[in-house]
């Protein structure tokens, strides 16, 4: 470790050796400054690691190259910058221009997860990962983890659910009612219990949003943000929800048919 200096950093003599500038203070270590010299080192650099140990410094630093924020790289004598410039000289990420503002990423997270803990469960009850119930457990898991999301900003969620839902336009209260009624019957349903109460309101949600994406996706071909897992969501609307809300209406209709048979 070695404190900063007020000189430009040289060109490096070796391709392989990059300089870091980055803060550590005692009340705080900048985590991207951890991560900019992890990634250096995976990618092979030895890094010249130079520590901003206090405000003034780092004030003084950021005044004398002309950058707003730290930490900053140096390979070769040329400025990269931080931490996200590095992934994209690295060609981890792309320029944020080229970015899309699209991302399945949480919805895969959320239905990988939904369906290893139905498993866990069925091997913990059954004794086995292939049972009806994992099934029908990966279903209501998955409710219940979609209802968390929308959760976390009830107004944020109904906001974007006026968008494209059909009831939710007509009586905009049920944009704030619909997660409630996704956790309640995903956690009846996980329980095997009130399923009289949790199979209809299954059947409800579930159809009206199918129809709802129907019409908005394929039919009015609008462009628009799902809801499903969240306010703040990335994942457009069409297949995925359509998948929620198919998904809901059917295990609705299922566990019903079970109850009344």
């Amino acid at each position: 470790m070695t404190t900063a200096s007020t000189n430009p950093p040289q060109p490096s003599t070796s391709e392989k050796t990059a300089t870091l500038y980055r803060m550590v203070m005692t009340e705080h270590m900048c985590p991207y400054g951890l991560k900019s010299k992890d990634l250096l080192e995976r990618r092979g650099f030895k890094v010249e690691d130079h520590h901003l140990t206090t405000r003034e410094e780092t004030e003084a630093f950021k005044a004398e190259h002309n950058v707003e924020t730290t930490p900053q790289t140096f390979i070769a004598g040329q400025r990269i910058g931080g931490y996200d410039d590095l992934r994209i000289h690295f060609e981890i990420d792309k320029p944020e221009a080229e970015q899309s503002d699209t991302s399945y990423t949480p919805v895969i997270a959320i239905f990988a997860m939904a369906l290893l803990m139905a498993l866990a469960v069925s091997y913990a009850a059954f004794g086995t990962i292939f049972t009806l119930r994992a099934f029908e457990w990966f279903i209501s898991i998955s409710m219940c983890i979609l209802a968390i999301q929308k959760l976390q900003d009830v107004e944020k969620f109904s906001t974007m659910f006026l968008n494209y839902d059909l009831l939710a336009q007509r009586w905009v209260p049920y944009g704030k009612i619909y997660p409630f009624g996704e956790a309640l019957a995903g956690v009846l349903m996980t329980a095997g219990a009130l399923t009289w109460l949790s199979a209809p309101v299954a059947i409800v949600i579930g159809g009206i949003g199918a129809v709802s994406v129907i019409k908005a996706v394929y039919i009015d071909k609008r462009e628009l943000k799902c809801a499903c897992v969240g306010g703040d969501s990335n994942v457009p609307l069409g297949f995925i929800s359509l998948t929620e809300n198919v998904m809901m209406l059917a295990m609705g209709i299922w566990m019903l048919i079970r109850y009344v048979g």
